[in-house]
C-alpha cells in the first residue's frame, strides 16, 4: 500500500503544478495581441469617419444641385435663367441676372450654364454645378421646347 500512496502523492504535484495559472509572457503575447487589433479598430474608425464625411459633402453638394435643376425645368423655355452665357457662364442674362448663386451658409456656390440645341436642335442643355469645400458636382438635364 505504501507504493498506492507515492503514486497518488506524486500525481497529485503534477496537477497542482499545471493549474498554477499563466506566465508573465503569456500574459505579455496576449496583451500584445489585444492592442493590435485595438489598433487596427482605431484606423477603421478613422477611416470610417473620414469617408462618412466625404459622403455628407457629396450628398449635400447634390441636394444643392437637384433643387437648382428642379427650379430652372419648370421655368418656360424662353425664361431669362435659361439664357445661353456660355460655359463658364460670363456676364449677365437679359434681365441683369448672374447664373451663378451662393447657398445660404455660405459654403457653397452654384451655378448653370445653358446651351441651346444641344444634344438636338429644339432642346436645351442645362448643367448645373455646386462646387463648395474643393470639390465640385454637376447635374445634366434637357429640357425640350414644347412648341
Amino acid at each position: 500500500m505504501s507504493q498506492g500512496n507515492a503514486y497518488t502523492k506524486k500525481t497529485a504535484i503534477k496537477t497542482s503544478q499545471k493549474d498554477q495559472g499563466f506566465t508573465l509572457i503569456e500574459v505579455l503575447i496576449a496583451i500584445t495581441i489585444f492592442a493590435v487589433g485595438l489598433l487596427a479598430v482605431a484606423a477603421m474608425q478613422t477611416s470610417a469617419i473620414t469617408v462618412n464625411s466625404t459622403a455628407g459633402q457629396i450628398t449635400t453638394r447634390m441636394t444643392w444641385a437637384q433643387d437648382k435643376l428642379e427650379e430652372l425645368m419648370v421655368l418656360p423655355y424662353s425664361d431669362h435663367l435659361l439664357e445661353d452665357l456660355g460655359d463658364p457662364p460670363s456676364g449677365t442674362d437679359s434681365e441683369g441676372e448672374s447664373h451663378q448663386e451662393t447657398t445660404s451658409d455660405g459654403y457653397y456656390t452654384i451655378s448653370w450654364t445653358v446651351t441651346n440645341n444641344t444634344p438636338i436642335p429644339g432642346t436645351k442643355l442645362i448643367t448645373v454645378a455646386v462646387t463648395g469645400r474643393g470639390k465640385t458636382t454637376r447635374v445634366s438635364y434637357v429640357k425640350p421646347s414644347m412648341s
